[in-house]
């Protein structure tokens, strides 16, 4: 249900674009499409001054509805074969370069994060941000002890901001999952909460800071990727101090060009360094528009990536991990068939579906990219077809994977930047397929046996005595089963008895019931002593012996 607070949302997000003159956004939903004509009969447009190109105010709409809204521009801003040229250049800026708040703010944040002032922490502190995103903000600073840093500050009333737009966007993804035909299967609920949950994770920058650390660590001796080193001591929730480094932005391609850094090679490396945190570490950095990425040029024909801004960190259990590895190598290899089986091994599609439609299907779509450049491909595209190929299948998205999707997507639009001539699946298959030997093959067994090594060391001393203890278990055991069997016998000895004794008896009175009729009737045969026919003689005489025995048995 939609509250009076969300249309009041509603009222503020279109009055935004109003004041932007983007008014012809809002007529050209499908609610006001009849109405469009009337946009030609709005005074403001009589007396409209010039606010700048369509693409500066786009970002400045985006800039005013708040940090959701800027990073849904960052993410756009990566994807220039979706985007018009001018658009994609000024979204850029929402990169870096958003409205910055003022330095008596980062102080004040500061020093009540820390209990102190801030002159106490450090020598020197710039009030000049060097940088401004929709969540926080970084200055320059240099420690007590001489090292410089850079301070990221969290804006001031983020999370009240937040909170307001993340429920409104849950109530529009409850109405979808509840009204909309393809709501059920794009869960957008469960979409909205993994979203929420990845905000409120950049929202405090301890956890930040943990994440830079972790992915410091798997690439400690890597010469693709640089973490810089995070100072714990000095990092509260609201506040992170991470040495300083310097290096060229990756979107600068005329700067790199010019320090003749090998753009093939740069490109081929964001490549290896993205399946190597996927499928190697299974911790990826998820926020990889090029705001974040700058290169080190020192050794040109190596560039070296270096990361920053860690708030946004995917994994994968375990079976995800491997159904996601089998299904690129199947990819790779054209295997669309292992494809299909694996995506209904996983559940991602019913159990009843047919693997050689949807298999057809899968091949359709992916066939026609193969061998064929990254400037001549779109994943955007080809992801887009592999959605409307799997309504057919009822597949369901996955929310645990759309972190994935999105960092793929920047991975695509960096390397699109830099060498539009990459062939990623040459790239991309030798990666996958050394992934797999190692999970798979004498390498895997081997790291195995190494993992579980230290508690056979702790449980070996122990062994010998558990062996005995074992062992006297097992002649209990044994002993309780012979005593067992035993009564089983005996027991199946007293059946059998107690079932002649009632066949026995069983017999016997038959015999003396026939014996009694036949007494009862009139001239059959012969009478014997007591006035009693000879047949009636033969049938009473065993008939009395069979109960006899049947009563004793029975005892």
């Amino acid at each position: 249900m939609i509250r009076p607070r969300h249309l009041f949302h509603l009222a503020r997000i279109n009055l935004v674009l109003l004041r932007h003159g983007l008014d012809e956004i809002i007529l050209a939903t499908r609610l006001f499409r009849p109405f469009r004509w009337l946009g030609y009969l709005m005074p403001w447009r009589w007396v409209r001054r010039h606010q700048g190109s369509r693409g500066e105010r786009i970002r400045r709409a985006l800039e005013d509805l708040g940090p959701l809204f800027v990073k849904f521009g960052q993410i756009l801003s990566t994807r220039r074969d979706l985007l018009p040229t001018d658009i994609a250049d000024e979204l850029s800026y929402l990169q870096d370069r958003v409205p910055p708040f003022p330095a008596a703010d980062a102080r004040r944040i500061i020093e009540h994060a820390y209990g102190e002032p801030l002159e106490n922490v450090f020598q020197r502190f710039d009030d000049h941000p060097i940088a401004s995103a929709s969540i926080a903000q970084v200055h320059g600073a240099r420690l007590r002890d001489g090292r410089e840093v850079v301070v990221k500050v969290v804006r001031p009333d983020i999370d009240r901001i937040i909170n307001r737009d993340l429920d409104l966007m849950r109530t529009f993804a409850a109405l979808a999952q509840r009204y909309w035909d393809l709501g059920r299967r794009l869960r957008p609920l469960e979409v909205v909460a993994e979203f929420e949950k990845n905000l409120n994770d950049e929202l405090d920058l301890m956890r930040e800071a943990s994440n830079a650390s972790q992915l410091r660590r798997n690439f400690i001796d890597s010469q693709q990727l640089y973490v810089p080193e995070v100072f714990f001591q000095e990092t509260r929730r609201d506040v992170m101090v991470m040495e300083r480094i310097s290096g060229v932005p990756v979107s600068n391609i005329a700067e790199l060009h010019a320090r003749g850094v090998d753009l093939q090679r740069l490109a081929e490396t964001g490549v290896e360094i993205f399946f190597t945190q996927v499928f190697r570490d299974s911790f990826f950095h998820a926020d990889m528009h090029p705001g974040n990425i700058f290169v080190d040029t020192t050794q040109p024909d190596d560039p070296r990536y270096i990361a920053v801004d860690f708030g946004i960190i995917g994994t994968l259990n375990p079976v995800d991990h491997r159904y996601l590895a089998e299904n690129f190598l199947a990819f790779f290899n054209r295997d669309y068939r292992r494809v299909a089986e694996l995506h209904v091994e996983s559940g991602w599609v019913p159990e009843g579906t047919r693997i050689d439609e949807f298999e057809a299907a899968i091949r359709t779509v992916c066939e026609p990219i193969f061998e064929r450049p990254l400037k001549d491909i779109s994943f955007g595209a080809v992801l887009m077809r592999l959605f409307q190929t799997g309504r057919r299948f009822d597949m369901e998205i996955q929310p645990q994977l759309v972190l994935l999707q999105k960092t793929l997507l920047n991975i695509e639009g960096l390397g699109r930047q830099l060498y539009p001539d990459l062939d990623l699946w040459r790239t991309a298959k030798p990666h996958m397929e050394r992934w797999m030997r190692r999970q798979l093959g004498p390498e895997a067994v081997w790291a195995r046996i190494r993992q579980q090594a230290p508690n056979w060391g702790e449980q070996l001393p122990l062994l010998p005595g558990r062996t005995l203890r074992a062992m006297d278990d097992l002649a209990a055991v044994r002993s309780a089963l012979e005593r067992q069997q035993r009564r089983l016998q005996e027991l199946d000895h007293r059946l059998r008895a107690a079932s002649r004794s009632r066949s026995a008896t069983l017999a016997g009175a038959t015999l003396l019931i026939m014996a009694t009729l036949l007494h009862a009737g009139d001239g059959i045969g012969p009478l014997m002593p007591g006035g009693i026919p000879l047949a009636s003689w033969l049938l009473a005489v065993p008939g009395v012996a069979l109960l006899l025995i049947g009563l004793i048995r029975s005892r």
